[in-house]
C-alpha cells in the first residue's frame, strides 16, 4: 500500500468535483453544491486563482483531496494556511490517508513561514474533531465564524 501526495492538475478537475459532491453528501448538504467542473477549472486553475488543491492517491488511485488557500494574519504580520476542505473517501478512513494530507499541508505552511494553520469543522462531526485532536489540533473557542453570501452579499456591495 502507497499513499502518495500530489499536486492537483486541470485534468483533475472532474475527480475534485466528485470528492466534493461525496463530501456534501456526508454533511447532508448535497443539495448546496454549486460547483461544476468548469468553476472548478476556473477556480481552483486558472492564472489569476489563489486556491490550490492536492489529491491523495493509494496505488495510483484518487482516494481524497484537500483544497486550501493562502490568508494573513495582522497581529502575526504572517500568512496562515487555510484548509478550506480535506476529504477521504469513506473505504479509505482510518487508512492514514488524512494524516498524511494534513502532514503534506503542515509541510507546505512551514516552506512558506505561516504562522497557523487552521480549518472549521461540523459540530456534529465528532470522528473528524477526535481525529484532529489526536494530532494535536486545538478548536478555537472564542471565535464565531460569520458569512455573507447570496442576496445578504448583493444588498451590502449595493447598499
Amino acid at each position: 500500500m502507497s499513499i502518495v501526495i500530489r499536486e492537483a492538475n486541470l485534468n483533475d478537475s472532474s475527480t475534485i468535483l466528485r470528492f466534493i459532491k461525496e463530501l456534501a453528501r456526508y454533511e447532508k448538504a448535497e443539495h448546496e453544491v454549486l460547483a461544476t467542473e468548469q468553476s472548478i477549472k476556473y477556480s481552483i486553475f486558472s492564472e489569476t486563482t489563489s486556491t490550490k488543491a492536492i489529491i491523495c492517491e493509494k496505488d495510483g488511485n484518487p482516494v481524497g483531496f484537500a483544497v486550501y488557500f493562502f490568508n494573513y494574519s495582522t497581529w502575526l504580520g504572517k500568512h496562515g494556511l487555510y484548509l478550506e476542505d480535506l476529504y477521504v473517501s469513506q473505504a479509505e478512513r482510518g487508512s492514514g490517508a488524512g494524516k498524511v494530507l494534513l502532514k503534506y499541508l503542515a509541510k507546505i505552511a512551514i516552506a512558506n513561514n505561516c504562522g497557523r494553520f487552521e480549518w472549521s469543522v461540523l459540530d456534529w462531526n465528532q470522528p473528524a474533531i477526535d481525529f484532529y485532536e489526536s494530532i494535536g489540533a486545538k478548536p478555537k473557542n472564542e471565535w464565531i465564524g460569520y458569512q455573507l453570501t447570496g442576496e445578504n452579499l448583493i444588498a451590502l456591495a449595493e447598499s
